[in-house]
């Protein structure tokens, strides 16, 4: 799908504060309210534009620990045992299938280390699970939502 320079300054827009109203955004792209709204609409039918989210500030986040698990199976990835327990976690805020050595890789966002630890055990005794590698995120050089 082709996007023109509008739909991008409308996604970059979008990007930096999801809740802008759409007068501002229209009065920056220099186009109706009607044309931008239908813009967004087109953007959200054709899935361009999956949803939006909200970022918590630092002091304020519930979930102030966060963690990256790259997880090795035995059977490299057969069946769906595993991811269907990750999914079902709620500090899952990310799993993703891995090509290379390591078959998946978990992003944890949890209220302490020893939630984090919790759910380390709780993947680690899960059968077909051969190693996890923990590490513990210090600073966030690049958030994107």
């Amino acid at each position: 799908m082709k996007l023109d320079a509008l739909d991008q300054h409308i996604l970059d827009e979008l990007t930096a504060d999801a809740r802008i109203p759409l007068a501002t955004l229209a009065t920056r792209l220099g186009l109706s309210r009607q044309s931008v709204r239908q813009r967004i609409d087109r953007l959200e039918g054709q899935k361009v534009i999956a949803g939006y989210t909200i970022r918590r500030a630092g002091n304020g986040n519930a979930h102030s620990v966060r963690a990256v698990m790259l997880v090795y199976r035995k059977d490299r990835m057969r069946g769906a045992d595993v991811t269907s327990v990750i999914a079902k976690i709620p500090e899952v805020v990310d799993c993703a299938i891995l090509s290379g050595e390591i078959d998946l890789m978990v992003r944890l966002e949890a209220d302490s280390h020893e939630r984090i630890n919790q759910i380390w055990s709780q993947i680690s005794t899960l059968p077909g699970v051969q190693n996890i590698n923990t590490c513990f995120v210090l600073s966030a050089l690049v958030q994107r939502a």
